[in-house]
């Protein structure tokens, strides 16, 4: 499974992305994400989850998910991540700085 975070926007418009590939990294690891991806229903969301206008200083995540068949991608704006979707993120960003 491939697993691509980017971050774009924020203050400064410092971009960041982190690529997971889970065949090199710590078995533990890589048994986690398939747990937070069903737990976010990811592949069931919709690609875009983007808030107005008045939301330019905060941050962006794409999140794009590979897997066997399959390849689904979600941007959401960082005051929408659904509940769901934020351990994932949160996982993704504390694991891969």
């Amino acid at each position: 499974m491939l697993i691509s975070l980017e971050r774009s926007g924020g203050f400064t418009g410092i971009g960041k992305v982190i690529t997971i590939d889970t065949t090199k990294i710590p078995q533990n690891q890589a048994e986690q994400l398939p747990i937070l991806l069903e737990c976010a229903n990811f592949f069931n969301l919709p690609t875009s989850i983007i808030a107005d206008s008045t939301h330019r200083d905060r941050f962006q995540y794409t999140i794009t998910v590979e897997d066997q068949n399959k390849q689904h991608s979600v941007t959401v704006g960082e005051s929408l991540i659904p509940g769901t979707l934020r351990p994932l993120i949160d996982w993704i960003n504390c694991n891969y700085k």
